[in-house]
């Protein structure tokens, strides 16, 4: 889905909020504006030279900008563009160190709040502050080596569940896009939708990905890899920097004495499929039973690594033994038998894969679970939850009825829809007419010719255009929620800044107050976010 004006405000004000307006502002010109070299960004933002190279450096290190080389007449010249999704992360980190947390331990967990917390850092930086760490928190003298032996365990864990990766190479060259071969191949509605182009920011993502050969390969020296075996396999684009000069960036300033460092930061991509995973399972306990989230939990533990991207139709196809034992691995498995589990996946799968004539006695019988249709559930619930409590119960009917024969494609009458959804007559016109007003609803006039010539409307509602729509309100929404935040603490300046024992009468009701709106604006953020991440990145 594109990024609308209030996504692009959202972003901003999570920078503005963690770094400041300078870099806020280099960061918004890039999301409004595109990619953008070092002069034009200058000329944009009206800011000194230094100013811009210093946000930018910030900015890349939080993994928020990615500079990529791009061929122009002038030559190879370095640009930059925003990551928007690393942006809004940003405000995830809670989320992501809670799964490292309840997969791998605190320990671990502390490892990746290093990386969320900087950005990007050298194994043995990692190592260093695991030692800190474990001095400040523990009053007994610890052995140094022993400590960090097990932070060296911990990230190799961390790495191997993929949690944590090499950073993107530093300028990749993006080449030009392979030109689309004539209309020829874009006949039918469902040849135009398979062909969707990629952006620009998905294709300077994917040029700076490192290879997955080397991309959770951690080398047995912790900060650089052996030049030989660089060389030998073309590793050139492994090291990246943790101020990685750019090209139009001063050389004197930036030098290039860790050319062969090695930099790590957090896959953020490993968590967003996690928390989808954990969206989808809870979304099946509710529906269904606690069974059936065992079981597709089984079954997406047993492929996760398997999975090449977030936005999966699909589970990886999976034989009916494997999935039993994952079942009766779980520690949450209620002694489920095999009759049951079948059963269960049969209802999550719709008809298997099977090879053979028979599903029952072939082994080759594949389970493929649909994560398309959960997450479409999911939608469908939280749209339908805002019809719900914006229109009332009528237009929460209508709008169902609507959503559930969206995929059809089929238009109905006014009248049909009164008698389908048991609203009243003179009622529908006005809730129908109300929902088209914000865009909830498609509505077409279609001439009757007749002895006499008059106008039906009908209606219906496509989904990726709603589904847009609203997610434009919960951007809108999520920023107005941070700016009334940032407005109450700075209202409440005066409380946060008197010691608590020294709050009393009017300034302890003020304190009280802050407290409880802090802990409702929080909580509403944190279920806001799950709405957006369930359009934007599920």
């Amino acid at each position: 889905m594109t990024v609308t004006n209030s996504g692009i405000q959202y972003a901003v004000q999570i920078i503005t909020k963690h770094f400041g307006n300078l870099v806020a502002k280099v960061c918004e010109t890039l999301l409004k504006s595109g990619p953008l070299n070092l002069g034009a960004l200058i000329r944009s933002t009206a800011l000194t030279p230094q100013q811009v190279k210093n946000s930018l450096l910030i900015l890349v290190q939080h993994n928020c900008v990615q500079p990529f080389t791009q061929e122009s007449k002038a030559g190879l010249k370095v640009q930059y563009i925003a990551v928007y999704d690393n942006i809004l992360h940003r405000l995830r980190f809670a989320k992501f160190l809670a799964v490292v947390a309840q997969e791998l331990g605190d320990d671990c967990k502390q490892l990746v709040a290093g990386l969320l917390e900087h950005g990007r850092l050298t194994q043995q930086q990692l190592m260093d502050r695991a030692d800190q760490k474990s001095k400040s928190t523990s009053t007994e003298v610890q052995d140094v080596f022993a400590v960090q032996d097990a932070a060296q365990e911990n990230f190799v864990r961390l790495v191997n569940a993929c949690f944590v990766e090499r950073c993107p190479a530093p300028e990749p060259l993006l080449e030009e896009p392979p030109e689309q071969e004539g209309p020829k191949k874009s006949r039918g509605k469902s040849a135009k939708m398979a062909q969707v182009p990629e952006t620009i920011e998905q294709r300077v993502l994917a040029a700076a990905r490192p290879m997955e050969a080397i991309r959770f390969l951690i080398t047995t020296d912790a900060e650089t890899d052996d030049p030989l075996q660089k060389s030998e396999n073309n590793f050139s684009s492994m090291g990246v920097e943790e101020k990685r000069k750019f090209d139009d960036l001063d050389s004197e300033e930036h030098g290039s004495n860790d050319k062969g460092v090695i930099l790590w930061c957090a896959n953020f991509e490993q968590f967003i499929h996690c928390l989808r995973h954990k969206a989808c399972i809870e979304s099946v306990r509710a529906r269904h039973d606690d069974g059936a989230a065992v079981v597709l939990r089984a079954v997406l533990k047993a492929t996760r690594n398997q999975e090449t991207k977030v936005k999966t139709d699909y589970s990886v196809p999976l034989k009916m033994d494997a999935i039993y034992e994952e079942v009766m691995d779980s520690e949450a498995c209620p002694s489920l038998e095999q009759e049951c589990v079948r059963a269960h996946l049969r209802l999550l799968c719709g008809a298997p894969l099977v090879s053979g004539e028979y599903e029952d006695e072939n082994e080759d019988v594949l389970y493929s679970v649909d994560l398309k249709k959960i997450i479409e559930l999911l939608q469908n619930d939280e749209v339908e939850s805002i019809v719900l409590k914006r229109y009332g119960k009528d237009a929460y009917r209508i709008f169902r009825l609507l959503t559930s024969q969206s995929n059809a494609g089929r238009f109905f009458e006014t009248d049909k829809i009164s008698e389908m959804a048991l609203v009243d007559k003179k009622e529908t016109p006005k809730i129908l007419y109300k929902l088209w007003k914000d865009d909830y609803v498609h509505m077409e006039k279609l001439s009757l010719t007749a002895a006499k010539q008059s106008q039906v409307m009908v209606w219906k509602v496509h989904k990726s255009i709603v589904w847009e729509h609203v997610l434009g309100e919960m951007y809108h929404a999520a920023y107005n929620l941070v700016k009334r935040y940032d407005h109450e603490r700075e209202e409440n300046k005066e409380v946060k800044n008197t010691p608590k024992e020294k709050r009393f009468g009017e300034l302890e009701k003020k304190a009280n107050r802050f407290l409880a709106v802090r802990k409702i604006m929080a909580s509403s953020l944190l279920k806001l976010d799950d709405a957006l991440m369930l359009f934007h990145d599920f």
